[in-house]
């Protein structure tokens, strides 16, 4: 699925968050958002994804849904939003009851992406007796089971501690690979965007406009954690929004 945005802006009352936003993520594209707090990334990523009527401006989706799609643009959030009542595999089941499959082919869907994300030991496990990682896996595997046509990501690993976030970023790399599915990805951490993204939308500090858009040249296979390319495209990242970063901390200490 492609996603085009046209001039997309957007207002709180007589707060301008967002300002002429124009950009086209390709079919099977990873694009991820960056910007200083503030700037309407998070504002961004729901008005694509329909949960937010924009002020101004359109999104446009366009071209062939995977076989099997269930909902064409599902989320995933920081928050893993998983029922503590239920299983890793209820929890992941609950996204297909409300469609007409069969039971064969609701279990084929969970055993596969159990398989995918790693959880097939942990299926019958309560999130109580998950890490947080395993968690966030789960939420994973419960958004790939409808077989999205673009997958929406809103600081998915934000809330998880440094070496899982660094595991994570790795089997999110292959998972996308795999399923070629169109990503966009908000994130505040630049080695994030950098290591699994195929461009990069730089937002200004509010109201959010285009600063740059930015292309990781470094093929996918060839980024690995710490390595010297992931530092340049993380250093080139911050160098784009350093000043947009300051400017917005003073506005927010401001505002304070």
């Amino acid at each position: 699925m492609q996603l085009q945005l046209s001039n997309i802006g957007h207002d709180y009352d007589a707060l301008a968050v967002l300002d002429s936003i124009s950009f086209t993520v390709a079919s099977g594209e990873i694009l991820g958002i960056i910007g200083p707090s503030g700037c309407g990334k998070s504002t961004l990523l729901g008005i694509v994804g329909g949960l937010i009527k924009p002020s101004r401006g359109e999104v446009l989706a366009s071209g062939p849904q995977p076989p099997g799609c269930l909902n064409p643009l599902t989320y995933v959030f920081q928050d893993f939003a998983l029922l503590p009542w239920r299983t890793v595999e209820g929890n992941i089941r609950l996204v297909l009851d409300p469609h007409d499959l069969s039971s064969a082919e609701k279990q084929e869907r969970v055993d596969g992406v159990l398989a995918q994300t790693k959880l097939a030991d942990f299926r019958h496990a309560l999130p109580r007796q998950l890490s947080g990682g395993m968690r966030q896996r789960v939420g994973i595997a419960r958004a790939l089971a409808v077989k999205p046509a673009a997958l929406l990501m809103d600081e998915p690993l934000s809330a998880l501690d440094a070496q899982t976030r660094l595991l994570l970023m790795d089997e999110f790399a292959t998972l996308f690979a795999a399923s070629k599915t169109t990503v966009v990805y908000v994130t505040h951490n630049l080695a994030e965007a950098a290591r699994l993204c195929h461009r990069v939308v730089a937002l200004s500090r509010r109201p959010g406009r285009i600063k740059e858009i930015v292309d990781i040249a470094t093929p996918q296979d060839a980024r690995t954690t710490h390595s010297a390319t992931l530092d340049a495209d993380e250093a080139r990242l911050w160098s784009i929004i350093r000043d947009e970063a300051a400017a917005a901390d003073r506005e927010l200490v401001s505002l304070a």
